[in-house]
């Protein structure tokens, strides 16, 4: 059974948060604090060891329940139940979306075309288990018989900014392995990356669902060219495998058959990491913790799929940014985390928000009388409080923030994790209160300064506050915690894309780019060769040929 298609704005929920948004939008959060006095207890969800406070949002409990009539009229309970069992969510492609399926329990039963699709997952679970502790403890050996030390990942979007990211982010995890990323078609990329290598002792890790993504095949086939330089062509078998659907091309490349890693066709790239495109992980961190990773999503997916929205995290999130992007006119969020560890989170989450939910088309076909998606940026606290933090602050623009920290440093260090979250909690209650004419007063009268100095300072050091955070605490980094909340914003994506009433799950603007690219590309290696361009680019190719 299909999605329901259904235009959000002609909902009566729609409606009624038009009328609500006027009653709230000049409201000061310091006034609803104020005049709710269990205000933080109402707005925070207390879940596993999540602790996720929406209390510094321009919401009241009231907003939260017409935001719940609104997913309610959108059948959105209904279509959590289709996302989970394997139904064609993504109907441009004709597939399901099942990356839930791959952290799944081993007894679970999810069922596409009649078969049930468990047992191939677990079967390529052991397969990324038994190559995983053979590279670790010694066992699969370079061509030379020297063990491999270092693991090249070679692949472009999710099957580069997943693994990528979650690796730099169990960082404290990781084994005697050293983990290297090629991404960029860039050549400069993989010759940085390549130089420091010894051939003998790396293993390259190729991840491209049909084998022809011409950046990942382009980097693949000249590393292997440079691998080539020194190693005897049947040395390949040792050092490189993939991660594909396209075996016959795997195969004439020189990878093994068996050292062939499959991934199914209900896998979008953005959602990937928790299959077989997540062997570099496990080879980074060990099994167990991948598996762990894992295991932690799937807490997170049980929590989606069986808690009230009420207190469901991904829900209450995704309808908070509908109510900031639709009503307040918000264009992006911030995520910052108060870890280095999650230094590249940020950067994961802007594909997989901006390539699922930059969509301008609904389900019906039609063009789009609302505003959908939104523009996702941050980096890690404390260096972003240095760097755009002030635009944030007295900047012209509402911009929603999600803070993430955790109670306990990995490392131990009080003194250090004490002065991080210090700024958390300044922050995100500075963004709330701002500063108020006569607190600025008070501060310039106590440091003696003249009436004309007072009266020149003191508009600019005026805070509005007033600036919406979600403050997420969790108890420790841990490969658990972080598979938690990576699955609570993919369901985040999930929610919003039904609410938009959008086909989250293609990305035919991305495909576009590549064709156009490929045809450029025969033009610039025969010259003879010409597409009919528009004069912008006729003249920026003439110039690069010249």
């Amino acid at each position: 059974m299909a999605l329901q298609a259904t235009n959000p704005t002609k909902t009566k929920a729609w409606s009624k948060l038009q009328s609500h948004f006027l009653e709230l939008k000049d409201s000061h959060l310091k006034e609803l604090f104020k005049t709710n006095p269990k205000r933080a207890d109402e707005l925070t969800v207390i879940w596993d060891d999540f602790y996720v406070d929406f209390s510094k949002n321009r919401i009241t409990k009231k907003t939260l329940s017409i935001l719940i009539d609104l997913a309610n009229e959108l059948n959105l309970k209904d279509a959590i139940l289709k996302y989970f069992e394997g139904d064609i969510i993504n109907q441009t492609e004709g597939r399901a979306v099942l990356h839930t399926a791959l952290r799944a329990s081993k007894n679970a039963a999810i069922f596409v075309d009649g078969e049930n699709v468990i047992p191939s997952v677990y079967a390529v679970k052991k397969k990324i288990k038994n190559f995983t502790d053979a590279v670790t403890n010694g066992n699969h050996k370079g061509f030379s018989g020297k063990q491999i030390t270092d693991v090249v990942n070679i692949g472009i979007g999710g099957s580069d900014l997943g693994p990528a990211m979650v690796i730099d982010s169990l960082q404290f995890y990781k084994n005697q392995l050293n983990t290297h990323f090629v991404s960029n078609v860039d050549g400069d990329h993989y010759q940085e990356v390549i130089k420091n290598l010894n051939p003998e002792t790396t293993l390259f890790v190729i991840v491209s669902k049909t084998f022809t993504t011409q950046e990942t095949l382009s980097n693949a086939n000249s590393i292997r060219e440079w691998f080539l330089q020194s190693q005897p062509k049947e040395a390949v078998a040792n050092h490189f495998v993939a991660v594909s659907i396209n075996v016959e091309s795997v195969k004439e490349f020189g990878i093994a058959e068996e050292n062939i890693f499959p991934m199914k066709d209900w896998v979008g790239g953005r959602f990937s990491l928790w299959s077989a495109v997540g062997l570099s992980i496990s080879l980074a961190v060990g099994n167990e913790n991948f598996e762990n990773l894992l295991s932690g999503a799937n807490k997170m997916d049980k929590h989606f799929k069986t808690s009230n929205f009420e207190e469901n995290i991904p829900v209450i999130a995704a309808l908070i940014t509908i109510w900031y992007n639709n009503f307040f006119k918000t264009e992006s969020e911030a995520v910052i985390p108060y870890t280095q560890y999650l230094n590249q989170f940020a950067t994961y989450l802007q594909q997989g928000i901006m390539e699922s939910n930059g969509k301008s088309i609904d389900r019906y076909g039609n063009k789009v009388n609302y505003q959908t998606g939104t523009l996702i940026w941050g980096e890690p606290g404390t260096n972003s409080q240095h760097a755009f933090f002030q635009l944030i602050h007295q900047g012209t623009k509402l911009i929603p923030t999600d803070f993430i920290g955790y109670v306990k440093s990995l490392h131990g260090n009080k003194n250090h994790h004490d002065k991080l979250m210090s700024n958390y909690f300044a922050q995100t209650e500075a963004l709330m209160n701002g500063k108020t004419e006569a607190e600025v007063l008070e501060e310039l009268n106590s440091n003696n300064f003249s009436e004309e100095e007072k009266n020149m300072l003191l508009p600019f050091k005026v805070f509005e506050g007033n600036k919406p955070t979600t403050s997420i605490l969790i108890q420790k980094l841990t490969p658990k915690s972080l598979g938690k909340l990576i699955a609570m914003y993919e369901h985040k994506i999930f929610v919003q894309g039904i609410i938009w009433n959008i086909f989250s799950y293609d990305q035919f603007g991305v495909e576009l780019g590549k064709k156009l690219a490929k045809n450029i590309l025969d033009e610039l290696n025969f010259s003879d060769k010409s597409n009919s361009h528009d004069n912008s680019t006729q003249n920026l190719i003439r110039f690069y040929k010249k």
